[in-house]
């Protein structure tokens, strides 16, 4: 709340300067403000009485809405790759999602690896904890197994997550 919309008949007030100004009626406040050419802000509604700090809001606004701006350039959105196999899928081809894999892991994405089962396949589903084993165990390096392997419809899948790199130098 701002100016006119405080209605508290008494609020602790802050000065634009940062010193306390005491426990006083809001009309005085706002009558403080006005002097200034400022705004009266309501800081804290919930404390006993409610504290108020003068400011010019446009200003705070324009603070606030930069340092979102600035969080949200640093921030980084983790994706999840999908890499697909069948459990007839051949050694070479193996590795060459191996690669793939690991090249999303370095990126820092999340891999769900998955099999796809058709027809009689569905029988042998133990082959593709076989082959899913193996590529966690060859992927050890660069991620971890976040969900181990589960059935899903159709098809199993495994979640990767990739290492966290702790021999980076800190600056």
């Amino acid at each position: 709340m701002i100016n006119e919309q405080i209605r508290d008949r008494e609020i602790r007030l802050i000065g634009d300067d940062g010193e306390q100004l005491g426990i006083m009626s809001s009309r005085d406040a706002q009558q403080i403000a006005d002097e200034k050419r400022l705004d009266l802000v309501k800081i804290s509604p919930t404390a006993k009485p409610p504290v108020c700090k003068i400011m010019d809001y446009s200003k705070f606004r324009f603070e606030q809405s930069k340092k979102e701006k600035e969080a949200r350039k640093k921030q980084r959105t983790v994706d999840i790759k999908e890499v697909r196999l069948t459990p007839n899928t051949d050694k070479h081809d193996v590795e060459v999602k191996l690669k793939r894999a690991i090249k999303f892991l370095k990126d820092g994405d999340k891999v769900k690896v998955s099999i796809r089962f058709r027809g009689r396949e569905l029988g042998r589903t133990e082959i593709a904890h076989v082959i899913l084993g193996d590529f966690a165990q060859s992927i050890s390096e660069y991620g971890t197994v976040e969900k181990m392997p589960k059935m899903e419809a159709r098809s199993m899948a495994m979640f990767l997550t990739p290492k966290q790199q702790q021999d980076k130098p800190k600056e």
